[in-house]
């Protein structure tokens, strides 16, 4: 009976340090498959940014479709131009009071016009597939545009986020389910991997510093 106690107290204490071992080496392991993919869906993402900064700056407001998207890159162009400053006579003020007044202005000179996804992709036609979210066998990110109402007028807002669950799909459902509770600065914060935002006013995405600058 000696041995027999003794044997199964070997098995406890094995199986408690295996529950132990796990506890401790799972979330390391999580945190290396996470800390490996974030970095190449936020690459992702700030593609896409510039391409709706770009859709904004050309069009007036964002877009909400990824084909409309992609076909705007591939069509428009930025106009370059060059400010001076100079004086003219102010007609309106020698109108009035019968002598000569000068005011400066700022002219704005159109010099030409550049494709858009030469000036934001170079030579690459990436921003064909950015809205493909790595490490999920073909999900797209979710996008969205519209306007919110802000000190007495209508501004232009977008969002393109993806659920940390999809990316994280192979991973332990319930430290996936950790991870998206994080409200930790030095982390993605929240459910979703995400840019913009549809109830606020913001071009940055959710993720820190670790991961490199919002814009690419």
């Amino acid at each position: 009976m000696k041995i027999v106690i003794q044997l199964l107290l070997w098995v406890v204490i094995g199986f408690l340090g295996y529950l132990t071992f796990n506890a401790v080496y799972e979330p390391i392991q999580f945190n290396k498959v996470r800390d490996a993919r974030y970095p190449k869906v936020i690459d992702k993402l700030k593609d896409i940014r510039k391409a709706q900064l770009a859709h904004k700056e050309v069009i007036g407001r964002y877009s909400g479709d990824w084909d409309s998207l992609v076909q705007f890159i591939d069509t428009a162009e930025f106009v370059v131009t060059q400010r001076r400053d100079t004086t003219v006579l102010d007609e309106e003020y020698k109108a009035t009071y019968g002598v000569d007044e000068y005011k400066s202005e700022t002219i704005i000179d159109t010099l030409g016009y550049t494709p858009v996804k030469d000036s934001l992709y170079k030579n690459t036609d990436r921003y064909k597939t950015m809205m493909n979210v790595p490490y999920t066998d073909g999900k797209k990110f979710e996008i969205e545009a519209g306007k919110i109402y802000k000190n007495d007028s209508y501004i232009p807002v977008f969002e393109v986020k993806i659920d940390k669950a999809d990316v994280l799909a192979d991973q332990d459902e319930h430290l996936v389910n950790q991870e998206k509770q994080m409200l930790t600065v030095d982390n993605v914060r929240g459910e979703y991997i995400q840019l913009g935002s549809m109830s606020e006013v913001n071009t940055n995405g959710n993720w820190p510093k670790k991961y490199g600058t919002k814009k690419r």
